[in-house]
């Protein structure tokens, strides 16, 4: 078998595969559950090769993500449930519908109409979703205003979108000081646990400091930064940093662990003082 521009080789590559004779025998084991990690750390892969600029990666990541829509497709397709073709008619019926501006008769002078279209073509795909569902003998059931947030985001985006949904109905701070004295009231009992336990992690310590998680995260809300993406950009920094310490250890001969602490802090505001004018 032969690579090939065309998407038709790889969903016989991605059938060939999953032959339970002749494929390859891990495939073959896989299921949704199983393939669900792998399709989530592909789009960060495909995330972190945009962050970076590298058009190369870029594109081999797209084709491992690409990779992963074909290989829940195919193992639905062994169910009888739908194949690639269904998806691919869902996503082009889905985009079509939700475009009338721009495949259909309707008006749209700017972003604030789009968005208005948008939301009102959502709402009626979700009564026709209802309908199928019930057709299909599948449990039809009031959805929450939550529904919508997938619990399969990263926590921390998760508790971002979850905090804009109950916003949406009044359930919120409106302004950045309460949720300042909410992240010190939640410190203060994260530290009350922690004394409490005298050392030792307890669910109740795990409970407390993910409160405290969740406050931060709203006050980014409130203060119209992404969580993820600042947490992110601190992660970057941390690395480079690091990289500076092992830079020095290399420099002198030696390695981290001949390294104390108070010499690796030293190198570590050293890159700090070097890296503070990008900041």
């Amino acid at each position: 078998m032969q690579p090939s521009r065309d998407i038709s080789r790889l969903i016989e590559i991605m059938a060939a595969l999953r032959q339970p004779e002749t494929g390859c025998p891990w495939d073959v084991e896989q299921t949704f559950e199983t393939i669900a990690p792998y399709t989530i750390e592909e789009a960060y892969e495909v995330a972190d090769a945009i962050h970076r600029g590298d058009p190369v990666d870029l594109c081999e990541e797209l084709g491992d993500l690409l990779l992963q829509v074909v290989y829940h497709a195919r193992m639905a397709e062994e169910e009888d449930s739908f194949a690639f073709p269904d998806v691919v008619e869902a996503v082009t019926t889905k985009m079509i519908r939700r475009h009338p501006h721009v495949f259909g008769d309707a008006q749209a002078r700017d972003a604030g109409m789009v968005k208005g279209l948008w939301e009102k073509i959502k709402t009626e795909e979700k009564r026709e979703r209802a309908e199928r569902r019930a057709a299909a003998g599948l449990e039809d059931r009031v959805p929450g205003l939550l529904d919508g947030v997938t619990s399969a985001l990263p926590a921390l985006m998760e508790a971002e979108k979850l905090q804009k949904q109950a916003a949406k109905v009044g359930f919120d701070w409106g302004k950045p000081g309460p949720v300042i004295a909410k992240i010190r009231e939640e410190l203060d009992e994260l530290e009350a646990e922690i004394t409490a336990g005298g050392g030792v992690a307890t669910a109740e310590m795990e409970d407390e400091l993910g409160d405290v998680l969740f406050a931060v995260a709203n006050l980014a809300r409130h203060l119209q930064l992404e969580p993820e993406k600042a947490l992110a950009g601190t992660n970057r920094k941390f690395r480079r940093r690091f990289a500076a310490i092992e830079a020095a250890a290399r420099q002198s001969g030696r390695t981290l662990d001949d390294m104390s602490l108070d010499e690796m802090e030293e190198e570590w505001q050293n890159a700090k003082q070097i890296e503070r004018p990008a900041e």
